[in-house]
């Protein structure tokens, strides 16, 4: 098992506490995101990983648009902050576990897709520190009712077409809900910082994965294989929170900014 890295950093250490902080901002997202319509289903979605006193509301609206869904399988794709990586790596360990409970890592998926794709490979040594996929990981505990299994890929440089095939893979049956976990803009002021994350969440939206550099969003790689992935499926991708760390309670000289975004079956009439 993979025990919880940054319990009582990132998030609160305490089973309780950690529940009702996520509980809160689920709340407050279904609040700011109620307008009588309904919503429609995800079919990926694109998250925050700072703390949650930080990013918290950006990756509950997000996360609140699974609430009630029948999802029951999930692919969390991070990029990989400490161990230099090349490629995607998946983990041996059966379950990750955070402070609300286990979940269950569909091993024998890691596997395939390791022998399916050069790209894969299993190996532990970038998630043991990672916090990029483990940050997600209770607010699915707190949306999805029991049951879920999920994938953890940790993204290293990789071409989008070898992150869309890997997704192609994983979303052959229709069941898999995958979600990139990313950061946008690191340390500038909350003016450079809004204007460069503006221009990232259009190119995002326009699925311009050529358009998103690397000091644009520390997840790139697997930013850009999402999108050359809806791309490849005609998805339509939207906006639904763009902010920074100056929202909330970081300074404004140096902020790093975030956003969420749900991938959508295509309309045919644009997703802005």
């Amino acid at each position: 098992m993979r025990p919880a890295a940054v319990a009582g950093s990132f998030y609160p250490g305490d089973a309780d506490e950690l529940s009702a902080v996520v509980d809160d901002l689920l709340e407050r997202a279904r609040l700011r995101a109620s307008d009588g319509a309904v919503a429609p289903a995800p079919v990926a979605l694109v998250s925050p990983h700072a703390g949650y006193l930080y990013s918290g509301p950006v990756a509950a609206s997000a996360y609140e648009r699974l609430r009630d869904r029948p999802v029951h399988r999930i692919a969390v794709l991070g990029p990989a902050h400490f161990v230099p990586l090349t490629g995607i790596a998946v983990p041996s360990a059966a379950a990750f576990a955070t402070p609300i409970g286990e979940i269950p890592v569909e091993v024998h998926t890691c596997a395939a897709l390791a022998e399916r794709h050069e790209c894969v490979t299993v190996d532990d040594r970038p998630h043991r520190p990672e916090h990029s996929i483990e940050v997600q990981l209770p607010f699915l505990q707190r949306v999805l009712a029991g049951g879920w299994t999920f994938v953890p890929l940790a993204v290293g440089v990789t071409a989008p077409e070898q992150v869309a095939d890997v997704l192609d893979t994983l979303c052959v049956d229709g069941d898999v809900l995958p979600v990139v976990s990313t950061d946008l803009s690191h340390y500038l002021d909350q003016v450079s910082a809004q204007r460069r994350d503006r221009h990232t969440a259009e190119a995002v939206v326009d699925r311009d994965a050529a358009a998103i550099g690397p000091h644009d969003a520390c997840g790139v790689f697997a930013l850009r294989g999402l999108l050359h992935w809806a791309s490849r499926n005609a998805l339509d991708v939207r906006l639904l929170h763009l902010g920074t760390s100056a929202d909330t309670v970081g300074d404004p000289q140096r902020v790093v900014g975030y956003a969420a975004f749900a991938l959508l079956p295509s309309t045919g009439v644009g997703s802005r």
